[in-house]
């Protein structure tokens, strides 16, 4: 009796071993695309830095030339 029941175990391994290499390999595919997820949105975060630079340079320009008309509209001309 108990080597029928060993038999029945080692009958029920394979199945259970090939359901693991599956599990395994669909753990693998998702943590690969959570890396290449995770390097675009290092990408974003970077182009969004640039965009924010440059915004800061244009509103920079745009308040000096604003302040420039401003002084020009207050000064008496000749």
């Amino acid at each position: 009796m108990l080597f029928e029941i060993l038999r029945k175990i080692q009958s029920d391994v394979p199945p259970l071993k090939e359901g693991q290499r599956d599990i395994r390999q669909d753990i693998n595919s998702l943590r690969n695309h959570i890396h290449v997820m995770q390097g675009d949105i290092n990408n974003l975060h970077g182009t969004m830095s640039q965009v924010l630079d440059r915004l800061g340079r244009i509103e920079n320009r745009l308040d000096l030339r604003e302040l420039a008309e401003a002084q020009a509209r207050f000064e008496p001309h000749p």
